[in-house]
């Protein structure tokens, strides 16, 4: 009877048995369930779940190549929940996973800008173009953290590199007219967001572009650019902020003080 018990015990262990391609399959099911859900959770800014379904996603199949970007994902998302630190570490372990991924590093030293962590950003930017010199985007924000870290000269180098590698660029553009705003040369500024907002007007554009014509005490221009921002933001702490200035040159102080109120509450809400 014993024995009878032993073989029929041994069949049904066998039955239960997957082979490693079984095994495979159902993890890779795992995975891609996972990875999914986690960009459906980004995309609703549901930064809890993101980080559930990334750290779901590692667990399910550990050995993915594709390891690195969830890292480099995760450490965003975790960001994004105020985890300074776990973010850190995960885009590091990234990092040492592929020292010479661009996109890892971008996220990276995006997450210490935010930080206010500049020049360990602008380490970050620079090893991305060491590795990609015509990395468009790696060069205007690396000449928005030169003129943060007051570095002009450097800052204007990288828009005469964003010039020479396409003088007509969304991003050649914006640093220029960034570079020419932190110099106070509104004049130069000017054409530079016009062209951008002849493109894909945003409320941030006309903000960039009131402030100019505000210095230059074009006010009227400056009013309808804060109107069309406001028409695409209604709640723009930054728009309201320049609206009391506006107001305040034209002399209305009543409505200057409304929109200067406005601005601190909507500021104080995080708009």
């Amino acid at each position: 009877m014993k024995k009878l018990v032993y073989i029929i015990a041994a069949f049904v262990v066998g039955a239960l048995q997957m082979s490693a391609d079984d095994v495979e399959s159902l993890q890779n099911e795992d995975y891609f369930e996972y990875m999914g859900k986690a960009d459906e959770a980004i995309a609703d800014g549901d930064w809890a779940s993101a980080e559930r379904y990334l750290l779901d996603a590692i667990m399910a199949d550990p050995t993915n190549p594709t390891r690195v970007m969830i890292l480099s994902n995760l450490g965003l998302v975790q960001y994004n929940l105020g985890r300074d630190s776990l973010a850190l570490n995960s885009l590091n372990e990234a990092h040492k996973m592929a020292p010479k991924s661009t996109k890892v590093l971008a996220n990276r030293a995006e997450v210490l800008m935010a930080m206010g962590r500049d020049e360990d950003a602008m380490s970050d930017y620079e090893t991305i173009l060491s590795l990609d010199s015509v990395n468009q985007e790696a060069l205007y924000i690396h000449s928005l953290l030169c003129l943060r870290m007051d570095m002009s000269e450097e800052a204007l180098a990288d828009c005469l590199r964003l010039e020479r590698i396409d003088a007509d660029s969304y991003d050649t553009h914006l640093a220029y007219g960034s570079y020419y705003t932190a110099m106070k040369d509104w004049v130069r500024a000017v054409p530079h967001y016009t062209g951008l907002i002849e493109r894909d007007p945003s409320a941030s554009l006309y903000c960039a572009r009131a402030v100019c014509y505000l210095m230059l005490d074009k006010l009227n221009e400056a009013s309808a650019d804060i109107s069309s921002g406001l028409e695409l933001e209604p709640e723009n702490s930054e728009l309201y902020f320049y609206r009391a200035h506006l107001n305040k040159k034209r002399f209305l102080t009543d409505d200057a003080r409304a929109d200067m109120k406005r601005s601190l509450e909507l500021k104080q809400a995080g708009k």
